[in-house]
């Protein structure tokens, strides 16, 4: 990709390139006193050129390629030649004891339009012997500095109509080339009667310098010079030291540096794995903090601290307190690093093993220094194979066989402590780093804590850490319902076996999406008898059934106009209430009434839980509005366009949706997208047309977590992490009560709120708000809980119905008409997604109305399912 328009500028030349323009390049007064030879070249592959035909001066053409309007010409001048020789040639410098090349600078002007400033900077360029570029607007600028990676970024803040100067700096520094490229602001001068303006502004927006605008070529010059020996030097010193850390990081001895006053500021990897700590715990500690250990005297810490003062080196043994609380001996070496002013400004700590039995599972090469230089079978070093060398047939469970070494030589390494060096030198996910650990707990350890552990590596090296699995072996007859109701709500139901031909892959129905042909009407009047359901959407107790009656199976438009006023939406958005209600008119008609179960009054219904949780006092504390509005939002839409057949069935049945989204949740990515095509489609009920970008992503990336947070196959997951995350950060609330322990959600101290309202946990937290919200019927009022089963069985026996008619695969034959127990499979429900998740829930918010019904509610479908066996014992008899 190149860049236009520019002006590539080599030691012999100048490349310049116009927007439209096949004039030649700048031409400054002096012009007529130089003598100029222009080749028409292409832009990204300068040819050398040979002797004109016509023995003279003229252009010759060597070859041209048009880029938007742009055409490149290369202008040899002559003037200045003996300066763009020396300056325009590699030179060399000293970083401490490393010498380093820096090659000649790059620099690009940006500027609108051609003047006497510009002019300036561009002979000076040629006279300096740089290389460079001039573009004439921000795009160009951005594609021409990914392409070159200047050194030097001259931008014209005089005139702002042209281009935003402080956002294309800020769009440059957004880039990781930047990070050491200069940026200089062009200003107008400033009047002799006016106050100098603050140079903050300029600063803050990324540049690095200001240059009052003056064309003199002699003082642009000087400016180029001053910045090629100062920041541009110094930033080409800087990124040399990256090789610097580099090789820090790869080596295998741990190496510590602090300042003169004993703060840890750098530690590599080798010292992370030998000591357990990471960086972040330990950067910033003093020696003296948490790896400092008691075996240490007291003299030898004077007599090393003493000679440091002097600048001398100090080498001896010494102690190092590990994570874990063991005493690590080591071979050290303590070297003063002399800095301004002549005085010891850091201290750098090179560590050696001194004993290998002292080590841990994880410990570094250098541990096994004692063993340099013993040969070792199967093209080993130091007992570990080489890199590329590992032979896989001799891995079994994720450790390496090494039964084939020498009594002598093996029975110093065994197959864990060769694993657990291979895993801290090549990954450091999470996971491996767990694995590590539980190796290095394996040492030593008895053969039944090894046995244990062993089963627990297993265990983690599955993928479906979070699901439960359930045994068919170890169910029981009687439990048969949970089981297939349990397996079909959280597989993804393919079934490999069965062709699908083009008529087997569509659904039973069509789905169409809504769009008004004509403005919804902007009087939202709401009939008397709905507002008077309407009064008690504030209380748990409320009833949506009711609602659906009375709106004519229009709920979710009245009750979300309802709650999206009581939340403030409609000004948090900055849209008029008339787009709120459009918006609900068109979500609510891509639900299908049709459906028993899912449909907008099950929406509805999702709405008005989340809005009563968002009222919960410790949801308020740890949630912003912006997170209000978009848990409000993605109830809303959480369901829309649902088919009322299961993510299993789609799969099974090779559905487009199925297809479209990789069998992975197919409904839930669904009814995100589409939600997002319907509000942005049409101006009329696009409720975030007025949100800056910024907020709207935000938003739009909350209400997609959220929605895609409802899929059962993940529910475990979602609930271990909340109940894992959540915990920790309420430990110093609830009189020490758990997530488990029955406390309740109070007021938080500051501490707590803080913990509570980090990225993470907020995220969490709305997970878990959507979910109880979603499959809070169980804990409704028994009237609406028996509604509501009576439904969900409905639309699920439908499903079987069309399953066996279609030759699908039956995803849950409990839900058949001829054998279901709706009390049997809403106990198993509860038992088994409910009550877990709910108990977590109101420990965190306090609802306490909830968990009563659920109480009361579970009861009633024991007993019921205590007569139903009644009922069958009779029978048999």
């Amino acid at each position: 990709m190149g860049c236009a328009p520019s002006i590539h500028v080599s030691q012999s030349g100048v490349v310049y390139c116009r927007d439209s323009d096949e004039s030649n390049s700048p031409r400054p007064s002096s012009f007529s006193h130089q003598q100029q030879h222009t080749h028409l070249i292409r832009s990204t592959d300068i040819t050398e050129a040979g002797p004109s035909s016509t023995g003279g001066v003229g252009p010759t053409q060597v070859g041209r390629k048009d880029r938007r309007g742009t055409i490149s010409i290369e202008a040899e001048t002559q003037t200045s030649r003996s300066t763009a020789e020396m300056r325009g040639a590699t030179k060399e410098l000293n970083f401490g004891p490393m010498k380093v090349t820096m090659p000649p600078i790059q620099i690009m002007l940006v500027f609108a339009k051609e003047d006497a400033q510009s002019d300036g900077f561009w002979w000076a360029a040629d006279r300096g012997g740089y290389k460079c570029n001039i573009v004439r607007n921000p795009t160009a600028a951005l594609e021409c500095f990914l392409e070159k990676s200047h050194d030097v970024i001259i931008i014209d803040r005089r005139h702002s109509k042209s281009f935003d100067a402080d956002a294309l700096c800020r769009s440059i520094r957004a880039t990781r080339p930047s990070e050491h490229t200069v940026i200089v602001a062009v200003t107008k001068k400033s009047q002799s009667d006016k106050e100098e303006p603050s140079i903050l502004p300029l600063l803050n927006a990324g540049f690095n310098k200001r240059y009052v605008e003056n064309p003199n070529t002699g003082a642009c010059l000087n400016e180029l010079i001053q910045l090629e020996h100062g920041d541009v030097r110094l930033h080409h010193k800087l990124r040399t030291a990256n090789a610097v850390f580099a090789a820090l990081d790869s080596v295998s001895d741990a190496i510590e540096i602090t300042s003169n006053d004993h703060e840890i500021q750098y530690v590599n990897p080798a010292y992370e794995r030998l000591t357990g700590y990471t960086s972040e715990e330990i950067i910033g500690k003093s020696t003296n903090g948490p790896t400092k250990s008691d075996k240490n005297k007291q003299e030898i810490l004077d007599t090393m601290y003493s000679q440091l003062k002097k600048g001398k080196m100090w080498e001896g043994t010494f102690y190092t307190r590990r994570k874990n609380g063991d005493a690590l001996m080591q071979c050290v070496y303590v070297t003063p690093v002399i800095g301004h002013g002549g005085k010891v400004r850091h201290h750098v700590f090179v560590r050696q093993g001194a004993n290998l039995s002292q080590t841990v599972a994880t410990s570094d090469f250098n541990q096994l220094e004692k063993y340099k230089g013993v040969e070792l079978p199967n093209d080993t070093i130091y007992g570990f194979p080489r890199r590329g060398s590992i032979d896989f047939r001799g891995l079994r469970r994720g450790s390496i066989d090494i039964r084939s070494l020498s009594s002598e030589q093996g029975g110093v390494l065994n197959r864990r402590q060769s694993m657990a060096r291979i895993h801290s030198m090549t990954i450091e996910a999470p996971i491996t780093k767990v694995i590590n650990i539980i190796n290095a707990a394996q040492e030593n350890s008895p053969i039944t804590v090894v046995q244990a552990l062993d089963r627990v590596l297993e265990i983690l090296r599955t993928t479906e850490l979070y699901s439960p699995q359930l045994n068919p072996q170890q169910v029981k007859e009687e439990d048969q319902v949970t089981s297939d109701y349990v397996g079909g709500l959280m597989s993804q139901g393919i079934n490999p076996r069965r062709k699908f031909s083009g008529s087997d892959v569509t659904l039973s129905k069509a789905t169409h999406h809504h769009l008004p042909s004509t403005p919804p009407s902007n009087q939202h009047q709401v009939p008397p008898h709905v507002e008077a359901v309407l009064e008690s959407s504030g209380h748990w107790d409320f009833n949506v059934i009711e609602l659906e009656k009375a709106s004519g199976k229009r709920p979710l438009v009245y009750l979300g106009m309802s709650i999206f006023r009581r939340f403030n939406v409609p000004e948090f958005l900055g849209v008029s209430e008339s787009v709120i209600l459009s918006w609900l008119q068109v979500i609510e008609s891509n639900y299908h009434s049709t459906n028993p179960y899912h449909n907008s009054t099950h929406a509805s219904d999702v709405l008005h839980a989340t809005a009563y949780f968002l009222e919960r006092d410790r949801l308020k504390s740890c949630l912003e509005p912006a997170d209000e509005v978009a848990a409000l939002i993605a109830a809303v839409v959480h369901d829309v366009d649902h088919p009322g057949r299961t993510n299993s069935f789609l799969c099974n049945a090779g559905s487009d949706l199925a297809l479209l989204y990789n069998d992975v949740a197919v409904l839930e990515s669904h009814h995100s997208a589409l939600a997002f095509q319907l509000t942005t489609k049409d101006d009329r009920c696009n409720i975030f047309k007025e949100l800056e970008r910024d907020d709207y992503r935000q938003i739009r990336q909350t209400v997609i977590d959220m929605v895609l947070a409802t899929e059962m196959v993940r529910h475990f997951e979602h609930l271990s992490k909340f109940v894992n995350s959540i915990k920790p950060a309420m430990k110093d609330t609830d009189d020490g009560s758990s997530m488990h322990s029955g406390g309740r959600g109070t007021p938080d101290s500051s501490s707590t709120t803080a913990a509570l309202t980090t990225p993470e946990n907020r995220t969490l937290i709305k997970r878990m708000l959507i979910k109880c919200a979603d499959i809070s019927n169980p804990a409704r009022p028994l009237s609406l809980c028996k509604e509501w089963a009576k439904r969900i069985a409905e639309e699920y026996c439908s499903q079987t119905d069309e399953e066996k008619r279609r030759g699908l695969p039956v995803v849950m034959p409990v839900f058949d008409r001829n054998t279901l127990s709706v009390s049997k499979s809403q106990v198993s429900f509860i038992d088994y997604f409910v009550v877990d998740m709910f108990d977590a829930w109101d420990t965190f918010a306090d609802c306490p109305d909830v968990t009563t019904h659920l109480q009361n509610n579970y009861k009633y479908w024991k007993q019921e399912e205590e007569k139903e066996k009644e009922k069958k014992e009779k029978d048999k008899k």
